[in-house]
């Protein structure tokens, strides 16, 4: 297989809290223009272990990656995969080596997957990418001894010797409570579908009103798959007793153009000194074509600190990424730095959980004890011409305050 060929963008945008540099290889970004790169050769997933100069280090420490480049989710899986090469030539590190593997995007194919990859010599698994897939992958690496990084978002996998390191909503909708509570709103309602996403979020916000001592007055479930969603809007738009709505807030867990079209029906219903809210679904530059989103908050990573990977990886490939890409370059990235630890690569489960945690292109994020990824995410306002930053996000956890 010919191996791709990849500009070198400098170092690694990875910082351990321990003080391990990223990168110790010269920066050559801006020696010419980047070179236009092929698509990968899906049917030989080969290893990607080449240094620049397309040599290869018969002691090099080697990593699965997991994805899906076939089957069910194989319009994420490529997209990935080109994420995590571009972490590893920014890294240019020879005594690295990649090893992608495709799941098929099956529990069956993962475990066949994760199997070959530890035949290998794998030492860490990045992947799989569906939480269905973890139980599967995560009994195959405990067998081998080794730690899973999975791409899920499937906080009910995480533990033991798997770590998830997936846009959690539970989180985005701890920080957008919190925040809207220190705005003196007190009194929630939560529009759902009624799916995992919707039951997980709904939950979240459950436990989250009940931690700071606000208020959920209503939550309201609507089938995803409905023409018309109006009479799930009518409902939760029902006046109170005093002929207003109970709430201050409504978080509603949709995205794209099914949000547009309820948060147009709210003030047809007369809800309109309400504050919207939302997830990191929201993360996107349209909503603001919908007056009603306007002054909408959610909470989500900093669009800032990947613009640049997005506009290296369109220069690269020719598209924009997909948003899960960043997670990809990340636990490249980490799995690259942590490999050059003094006492070899640290991929013991004390130092992936590094209480400091990580920077990466979505902000610092570290693992809790539960396996589970905690962010910092910044509070973003929907505006006309994209979202907004009303409150930035933490650049460590120490300014977060935890």
């Amino acid at each position: 297989m010919s191996k791709p060929r990849f500009p070198i963008w400098g170092c690694v945008a990875l910082l351990l809290s321990f003080g391990i540099a990223a990168c110790n290889g010269a920066n050559l970004a801006g020696r010419g223009g980047p070179v236009q790169l092929r698509e990968p050769d899906y049917d030989q997933y080969g290893p990607f272990g080449f240094d620049r100069y397309g040599r290869t280090n018969p002691n090099r420490t080697r990593v699965a990656l997991l994805l899906p480049l076939t089957g069910p989710g194989s319009e994420i899986g490529p997209a990935m995969l080109n994420a995590a090469q571009m972490a590893l030539f920014d890294a240019s590190d020879d005594s690295f080596e990649l090893i992608p593997r495709d799941t098929g995007g099956t529990p069956h194919g993962a475990a066949d997957a994760a199997s070959a990859a530890i035949a290998e010599g794998a030492q860490l698994i990045l992947g799989p990418l569906f939480g269905s897939s973890v139980p599967e992958v995560r009994a195959v690496a405990q067998s081998a001894g080794l730690n899973v990084v999975a791409f899920t978002n499937d906080r009910t996998v995480a533990g033991g010797n798997v770590l998830i390191m997936g846009f959690v909503p539970a989180g985005q909708v701890e920080q957008i409570v919190q925040y809207s509570i220190t705005q003196g709103l007190y009194r929630f309602a939560a529009l759902a579908p009624d799916t995992a996403y919707g039951g997980t979020v709904v939950e979240a916000m459950q436990e989250v009103t009940e931690t700071y001592g606000v208020t959920l007055e209503r939550i309201q479930f609507y089938d995803p798959a409905a023409a018309d969603v109006s009479t799930t809007v009518e409902q939760i738009a029902e006046p109170g007793l005093f002929g207003t709505v109970p709430y201050d807030a409504i978080l509603v867990a949709e995205s794209g153009l099914q949000l547009r079209a309820i948060s147009a029906m709210l003030p047809y219903y007369e809800v309109t000194d309400v504050q919207l809210l939302g997830t990191g679904v929201w993360d996107g530059p349209d909503l603001g074509i919908e007056p009603a989103m306007v002054g909408g908050w959610f909470a989500a990573p900093q669009p800032e600190l990947r613009s640049d990977f997005e506009a290296r990886y369109q220069s690269t490939f020719n598209a924009p990424p997909l948003r899960l890409a960043t997670l990809a370059y990340d636990a490249v990235a980490l799995a690259v730095a942590l490999n050059r630890m003094p006492d070899g690569p640290g991929y013991d489960m004390d130092t992936l959980t590094s209480t400091s945690g990580f920077a990466g292109m979505d902000g610092v994020f570290r693992f809790g004890e539960d396996g589970v990824v905690d962010r910092a995410l910044a509070i973003l306002e929907v505006q006309p011409e994209g979202p907004v930053v009303r409150v930035p996000a933490a650049t460590s956890f120490v300014l977060a305050g935890s």
